[in-house]
């Protein structure tokens, strides 16, 4: 932020003095929806102060920007995690908790400045009304919607809009060469947060979680009542690259797993008197062989999930070590849409470990470089490495575990970074693989109708030249190649490729199983059940 000018600084100070106030005449006590409500203050300082700046100041002042402006930093000063959201954005971040959002339902890229469908959602709006995937939206609502205009943020407001209202659109479909109108009825689109749910073998199944919305546990609980009914005997949670949610999810999915009386998670804060959470006994899955996959992008619920699994001495923990949050923040509602999540309490797994990452209040900076900093010191390739705190505790069977910096893994897997060359960075960066993959599809989409699974499809591909054919599409979009890096890459680069394909043509849970084919984590977490060492005390 560049440095604002002199004149600004007791306006700043005063706005920080009225926000201040606003937020401490919030009342913890009242909750609505699950949510916080908003108490205003019966004291008339507040507003004269207000009225003041916005009566006197020397210069015309936008009193409401200057408190949009004030209010993150302000919290910043907190905590890393107490966060102001605008009216703007509290919608959207509210949706993936929810597990829904009411739209057309589409997956959609933006290509060549034009809105390309990638996908009509099964059973969703836009399929009842005839969309199609290669489908061009080039008009909203009678509205031209292409060239330099175009965005993602731009083209979520249109296609977004409350339930059972209407948006016409103007699509353009290549593979009949013309255009036509469709008028498409908004609904409630599911967002899935188990993505992936399949067995591995005849026994092992695998669930992947995204998420932790409100959804999550009957997500959960379906798909392991359809993987019992396959033949699962044993399983693999695989939480890598969840960043969290809803706390309650967690709990109720470790509750499935743990034996009548047994602690999941407890938490505390200076108003919070101590709350523990504890397992009823009638979870359904309290001897199934468990393996819980997690990474450093698995933050807070995923955390909780893991970290009551590992200190009740549950399942095995494989991986790397986690994000390392352990603060619970409360959202609260303002009365023009926006909200702060404020931090209220820290939750605690079993044996009592915080699992919050050190951090200095006000330096966020420091706080994001975290992650590139266990890069630099080796933690990502070696377990001596791994950086946490002397803080010692003892899980219910004896094992030691650590504190103060997220869930350490029982069985380590390195991240293997010598085929992610800077030629295939840039690629990934740029969203050249993912462009590559709809042009791809969308230029043989006649052919790949022909294909029913992703496994006839993936015959197909293996006769594909897919790298040359990429290296030559990315030449043209400004990505020089370059034959050592390219050779280095060859591999991932044909998986990322091959996985879009699969994501574009069928769904996640195809492009998640082909995937994990060739990912050495997974392989070790499933040689772990395989091998019957699922009980985190045969790792010792």
């Amino acid at each position: 932020m560049s440095p604002r000018s002199p004149r600004f600084v007791p306006l700043m100070v005063a706005v920080g003095v009225v926000v201040g106030i606003i937020i401490g005449s919030f009342y913890a006590n009242h909750f609505a929806s699950g949510r916080m409500s908003v108490i205003n203050s019966s004291g008339n300082k507040i507003n004269d102060l207000l009225h003041l700046v916005d009566d006197y100041y020397v210069d015309t002042v936008d009193v409401g920007d200057l408190v949009e402006k004030a209010l993150p930093k302000i919290l910043q000063e907190l905590d890393p995690h107490s966060t102001y959201v605008s009216a703007r954005d509290a919608e959207a971040s509210m949706q993936e908790l929810k597990g829904s959002f009411s739209g057309i339902g589409v997956r959609f890229t933006i290509y060549d400045d034009t809105v390309c469908v990638v996908r009509a959602i099964a059973g969703g709006p836009s399929e009842r009304a005839g969309v199609k995937a290669g489908d061009r939206i080039v008009a909203v609502d009678g509205r031209p919607y292409v060239g330099e205009k175009v965005n993602n943020d731009t083209t979520m407001r249109l296609l977004k809009g409350p339930k059972d209202s209407r948006v016409r659109l103007t699509l353009w479909r290549p593979l009949e060469q013309r255009r036509l109108d469709v008028t498409v009825t908004r609904g409630d689109v599911p967002l899935q947060s188990v993505d992936a749910a399949y067995m591995v073998d005849k026994t092992t199944a695998y669930i992947r979680i995204s998420t932790f919305s409100e959804t999550t546990y009957n997500e959960f609980i379906t798909a392991m009542a359809r993987l019992r009914g396959e033949g699962m005997q044993s399983l693999v949670i695989d939480l890598r690259g969840n960043l969290g949610g809803y706390m309650s999810p967690a709990v109720k999915i470790a509750n499935e797993f743990l034996p009548r009386k047994s602690l999941i998670v407890y938490t505390q804060g200076r108003t919070m008197p101590r709350e523990d959470y504890n397992s009823d006994g009638r979870g359904a899955y309290q001897s199934l062989p468990l393996v819980v996959m997690v990474d450093e992008t698995s933050a807070s619920a995923s955390e909780i999930l893991a970290g009551a699994l590992q200190d009740n001495d549950r399942a095995t923990i494989v991986g790397r070590r986690s994000f390392g949050k352990g603060l619970v923040q409360v959202p609260i509602e303002f009365r023009d849409g926006s909200m702060i999540r404020l931090t209220k309490a820290r939750y605690y797994t079993p044996s009592g470990r915080c699992l919050q990452k050190p951090y200095t209040p006000g330096d966020e900076d420091e706080y994001e470089k975290d992650l590139v900093l266990r890069e630099v010191s080796g933690e990502y390739y070696s377990p001596d490495s791994i950086r946490h705190s002397e803080d010692k505790y003892t899980t219910r069977h004896g094992r030691t575990v650590y504190g103060g910096g997220g869930i350490i893994p029982d069985v380590f897997t390195p991240r293997d970074t010598t085929a992610f060359t800077p030629y295939l960075r840039e690629a990934v960066m740029r969203g050249l693989t993912g462009r590559f993959a709809f042009s791809y599809v969308d230029s043989h989409r006649r052919a790949f109708n022909a294909y029913a699974t992703s496994s006839e499809l993936l015959r197909h591909l293996e006769r594909q030249p897919l790298v040359s054919l990429f290296t030559a599409f990315a030449d043209k979009s400004g990505l020089a190649p370059n034959a050592a890096q390219i050779g280095r890459s060859r591999s991932l680069l044909l998986q990322y490729l091959t996985t879009g394909i699969i994501v574009d043509l069928f769904d996640e849970q195809d492009a998640v199983r082909y995937a994990n084919g060739n990912d050495p984590a997974v392989q070790r977490a499933l040689q772990i059940i395989r091998e019957g060492k699922a009980d985190p005390t045969a790792t010792e």
